[in-house]
């Protein structure tokens, strides 16, 4: 008995053993030079594809959906987020949406440690010190003067997985945790961070010295970070986003940088990728990243599998486990 591959598009390079693997198991087109699919090329993918595998970097909207061919039956994103696919354009299409849950939870919390303390400890601005073509005269400069971690209140916005993973990070650096979320924590979990629930996001913003973004991106939460509530903030404080950049107004905190009214950010997503803006840029306490908080080699290699798993799920005729609904949005 033959099994039956069906045409499977990959927009973008993926790990070699995710590539082999689907190569064997579907009749595969990869991206081999990895170059970014342009809207023409994913419609033309999207009209001849059984099943799409794209990238948070492909904005796969209605206008692309509406094109597709009837053999379209699965876009099985590379990714956990999915706010660059219009999921309910896709279902009403009769097209199953999967992501790839829970496997960069880690990942993404060492990269947000990171980005915190590079900006508490003013990294950047060590680097630029002792970059090329610069004299370093000894001592630390009052430019490079940072503030220590375990005086600290650390304030997270989204208490899901990744945000608890920063927690228990940032509790041995000896920082102070907060949150806001929809709803409290169970007691156990609460108990073990120490961590104080605020149901105002506008009263924890104006008592932190971080701000952690790590909720997801959803109509609901559209410029949460919003300019009145950048404005809450405490003048010394600093914003670290690697959930997604259109959960913060980018134009309001790039001018409350340029006028000193924020300490720092650290961001490893931006408003309009792949542009960031360029007051960011030229902000001299502004931490930026392309992009690389789940930019291990394990991790994409675990979405590659969870991917695999969903299309050879739906090959053999049943509910993917890892199918997205409109109402999970």
């Amino acid at each position: 008995m033959t099994t039956r591959k069906p045409l499977v598009i990959v927009t973008r390079k993926l790990p070699d053993a995710v590539e082999t693997r689907m190569m064997e198991l579907f009749n595969t087109s990869l991206n081999s030079d990895d170059h970014p699919m342009s809207k023409a090329e994913l419609v033309e993918a999207v009209k001849t594809a059984e099943v799409l595998v794209p990238t948070v970097t492909d904005r796969i909207d209605k206008s692309i959906i509406m094109q597709a061919g009837p053999q379209l039956k699965l876009i099985a994103n590379f990714g956990n987020g999915v706010d660059n696919i219009d999921v309910e354009t896709a279902i009403t299409r009769g097209i199953t949406v999967t992501n790839t849950p829970g496997v960069l939870t880690e990942d993404t919390a060492d990269m947000t440690m990171a980005l915190i303390m590079a900006v508490l400890r003013r990294g950047a601005g060590g680097g630029q010190v002792t970059g090329p073509d610069k004299q370093w005269q000894g001592g630390a400069a009052p430019r490079v003067v940072g503030a220590a971690p375990s005086r600290q209140r650390l304030g997270i916005i989204g208490m899901g997985r990744i945000g608890t993973a920063l927690a228990r990070r940032a509790k041995v650096f000896g920082m102070q945790i907060h949150y806001h979320n929809r709803k409290p924590v169970n007691a156990r979990l609460a108990e073990e961070l120490e961590a104080t629930y605020w149901e105002s996001l506008d009263q924890m913003l104006a008592r932190m010295d971080i701000v952690s973004v790590n909720c997801p991106h959803t109509p609901g939460t559209y410029h949460l970070l919003s300019a009145r509530r950048l404005k809450l903030m405490k003048k010394d404080a600093i914003i670290v986003n690697t959930a997604r950049g259109e959960i913060i107004d980018e134009n309001a905190m790039a001018r409350m940088l340029e006028a000193g009214e924020l300490g720092g950010v650290g961001l490893d997503v931006y408003e309009h990728e792949p542009a960031i803006n360029p007051r960011l840029v030229k902000a001299r306490q502004a931490v930026l990243l392309p992009h690389m908080g789940s930019a291990t080699l394990e991790g994409r290699v675990d979405m590659g599998e969870k991917v695999i798993i969903n299309i050879k799920t739906w090959v053999d005729g049943h509910k993917p486990p890892d199918r997205v609904l409109p109402a999970m949005l």
